[in-house]
Order: C-alpha cells, then structure tokens, then sequence
C-alpha cells in the first residue's frame, strides 16, 4: 500500500493524458462509480488519500467524470441520422449540442454527417421534434430516424480493462452489461426533489450525500435515501466516462449492420461482451442493429471486421462510418480532445414548439 504522500509518479504515454495508474482508477470507477476512496484505494493497492486526489485531478482537468442518466427502459430514445449543408456544418452541430434534449451528437465520416441520440416524451413529441425543430435548423437537408428498441449494451457497460478481475471483486456495485427494451414514453422523475437529484448526479455522480442534500433541499439522510432507491429500482443509473482520445481511444466506429430476426437477441448479446464494443443496440429499419466500437487507431478496424466475421455469421454489415468528433456525450459538451466542458441537463422537448 502506498503511503498518502507517496503517490506514483504519473507516466502517461507520449499520446495521452493518462498513466496506466489513472485508467486503472478510471476502470475502478466504470465497476463502481460511487464505491469510496478507501473502497478505491484497497482495489487499487494504494492508499485513499492518492485515489482521491488522482481523481481530482482527472476531473479537474475534464479527463474523465462520473454522470447520470435514465435508465433505457424508462425512456423514449431515437438515432438521427443529419446531412447538412457544408456551410452551414459547424453551426448546425453546435446548435444540436446546445439542445437539452439532443442526448449525444457525433460528427462522422459517411453518408451522413452527424448522429444523434434525442429523447422525447413519447414517440408523438419525438417525431414533432425530429421534423420540426432538428429539420427545421438552418443548413440542415434531411433527417433519418430510427428507434432505438432493445439495448444490448450501452457505454455505461464499456471497460478500460486496466485492473485485474481479482481488484474488480473487491469492488461493490460491479455489474455487466444488461438488456434494456426502450420505453414509448419517458417516466419523469416522481417529485421535484428526485428531478433535481438527477440533475446533480448528471453534472457529478460522485457528488456526496450531504451536498446533493444541501443542492435539492433535503436532509443528508432523504438524499442518501431517494439515491438509493431510484438505484435499486433501476430508473437511473451511474456511469464513469473519459476523454477516450486522451486514454488511447482515437478511433470510433459505428456499424450499421442486420441480422434475422432469429439470431438478433444472441448476436446482439454476444457483441456486447465483445472488448472493443461501446454500443451494441437493436433498432427500427431493415438494418436492425447499431454496433459502435472503440479502437486504439485506423488499423484497428480491419482485425475487428475480421474479427465480427468470425464469431458473428449471420451479422450482415450494411457500412461504417467513423466519428471525427463528439461535441457531446450523454449531456457533456466535449472538447476536440474528448476533454469534458460544460454539462447540459436533460430537458424533454417543449411540445408546444412543434
């Protein structure tokens, strides 16, 4: 166990901006978001006061940071696909970024240009979103939308896989990925004090029992207590996030690929405890399954394509396209370098705008 004052020199790799000690305490996170530095510490073989203040120093910087966000089963969630004008590009996806109710926006490299997750009240208020407020920026030439229909895995499941499975055990709250069904219409939370819970934890997932008690207007005790339920009863859940082109990350790759009906509940399973598998989600369309994979670089992509043929037959892949950028993720404005900057809380859309 290392001593409070002797922390390990910090040796990132030339290309990052992580040591193999601060994606360990990143992958200790992922298991666990909310486990305590003691908890952290013994993991990790090092003494509390260093988990902490590696932490810190990690948020501080916006290289990584714990979030909150609803559970799939309790929301109603679509994938746009957006082509825009090429003069109009960068204003169209900062526009989208800055939408409380716009989830995620990458810019890609495809027959697109930007992909978002959009959340709405029900498939009704989606659609008025989708057509009227999306399709009706300026510079934006179409719009395509599918369904997000049964999660087979989402980034909250995604690992770094720096700790050995022995220090993951010593961890609490560990779980794998999990299969969720989309709902037609998203539950908001049951009292002013539970939404504003959730938006707290949105902006720091850490944050303790005594400050979101002091941030909603509850005791330390009621804070500790709403948390704990809205955990049990799966209507949110925690997640650890990191600037991935800073971890090693660079390359991003979403697949839109079917496979028939028959096969599509053990394919899409089986992906999700793939490594390299970020997102493994059944969707509406005749190309039923969004597969997105982080990789170290470009040449990553044909062993994994290699790779997808060989343990997945009956995977039929319609085509890739790659990110360039992601101004946003799950409510967190991102730098170019993955950086975190500024959270937007989540907001449905005003169906009276439509």
């Amino acid at each position: 166990m290392q001593e409070s004052g002797d922390e390990p020199a910090s040796t990132p790799e030339s290309d990052t901006g992580f040591s193999e000690l601060d994606l360990a305490l990143v992958d200790a996170l992922q298991s666990a978001p909310r486990a305590t530095w003691t908890q952290l510490g013994r993991a990790l073989d090092i003494d509390a006061t260093t988990a902490s203040r590696r932490w810190d120093r990690l948020r501080s910087q916006g290289l990584a940071w714990v979030t909150a966000y609803e559970r799939p089963h309790t929301a109603t969630v679509a994938f746009v696909e957006v082509r825009c004008t090429p003069q109009r590009f960068d204003a169209v996806s900062r526009a989208l970024a800055q939408l409380p109710w716009v989830i995620s926006v990458e810019e890609v490299a495809g027959d697109f240009d930007l992909l978002l997750a959009v959340t709405a009240a029900d498939l009704h208020s989606l659609g008025r979103a989708v057509h009227g407020t999306i399709g009706g920026l300026r510079g934006v030439r179409s719009t395509h939308t599918r369904l997000g229909l049964t999660v087979f895995s989402e980034g909250g499941d995604w690992r770094t896989h720096a700790i050995p499975s022995g220090s993951r055990a010593l961890l609490p709250e560990s779980r794998g990925a999990t299969r969720f069904t989309y709902s037609t219409h998203t539950q908001t939370r049951r009292t002013p004090h539970d939404h504003a819970l959730r938006a707290a934890l949105g902006n720091d997932g850490r944050m303790s029992y005594k400050d979101l008690g002091a941030v909603i207007g509850v005791s330390e005790y009621t804070a500790r207590r709403r948390l704990l339920r809205m955990l049990r009863d799966q209507e949110i859940t925690l997640r650890c996030d990191l600037a991935h082109p800073l971890a090693g990350y660079r390359t991003s790759v979403l697949y839109r690929a079917a496979v028939p009906h028959q096969y599509l509940e053990h394919t899409g399973a089986a992906l999700a405890r793939t490594d390299q598998v970020r997102l493994s989600i059944s969707v509406s369309g005749p190309y039923n399954l969004f597969v997105m994979a982080w990789l170290h670089d470009l040449n990553g992509i044909s062993p994994f394509e290699a790779l997808l043929a060989e343990r997945f037959p009956h995977l039929q892949v319609h085509d890739r396209t790659i990110a360039l950028h992601t101004p946003k993720r799950m409510g967190w404005l991102l730098a170019p370098d993955g950086r975190a900057l500024r959270y937007v809380p989540l907001a449905l859309p005003d169906r009276t705008q439509h």
